[in-house]
């Protein structure tokens, strides 16, 4: 086995030390591949190491689910699945990890993204476009937020969506120094030595095992 240079050990140590392990996303009955592939893009890019995914409609139920290749660019490697067909296994598990989960669901009484604190651990639910997040799911959640938008049309897709709600949360981390932070506690010392196996594993990963 070819042993890593230095400076690949170093690129790991720092991503794995801006790694953000108290925030996550949910996806509910995303069934596109390309969509779940922007998010996990999206996902690495502001420092997320896992998400979890739920099929719970049984038209979808699958034993692996198959992630577009070209649309996540290499970041299902270095960003964990979480699929389940069971939701409430899944949001056990989602609880057992984050304090807030946030909806983003259309409706009324629905907060600014913005005017939420994001520096805090949480999770943020997406459904599919069609059919929002169901009545279900909704019950897991602590708070319901929205992106302000000023068009005719008031949805946008749900990786865009994923991706203007993280960056948001970055923007926020950011300011209050979260990024910048150069200490290794025992769940990253373990992350960063998972990430340096992952390195030598040249199998491809865009399939993910039902964990239900």
């Amino acid at each position: 086995m070819k042993k890593m240079t230095d400076q690949r050990v170093k690129k790991f140590t720092s991503v794995v030390q801006k790694r953000q392990l108290d925030m996550t996303v949910v996806l509910e009955n995303v069934h596109d591949p390309h969509n779940i592939g922007a998010v996990l893009r999206s996902c690495d890019a502001v420092g997320i190491s896992e998400i979890f995914v739920l099929y719970n409609e049984p038209n979808l139920f699958t034993t692996h689910l198959k992630v577009a290749g070209k649309s996540n660019s290499g970041a299902r490697k270095w960003v964990d699945i979480n699929f389940y067909t069971d939701t409430d296994k899944c949001m056990k598990a989602v609880r057992s990890k984050y304090q807030t989960i946030y909806a983003t669901h259309l409706e009324n009484s629905a907060k600014s993204i913005y005017n939420k604190d994001l520096t805090q651990s949480f999770a943020i639910v997406f459904g599919n476009e069609k059919d929002g997040i169901s009545a279900k799911m909704l019950e897991y959640c602590n708070q319901n937020v929205v992106i302000p938008q000023m068009g005719m049309v008031k949805s946008l897709n749900i990786s865009v969506a994923c991706a203007v709600s993280l960056f948001e949360a970055l923007r926020q981390r950011q300011i209050k120094g979260l990024y910048s932070k150069i200490d290794m506690p025992s769940a990253k010392v373990a992350l960063l030595n998972d990430y340096c196996e992952r390195h030598h594993d040249r199998k491809k990963r865009n399939l993910a095992k039902r964990i239900d």
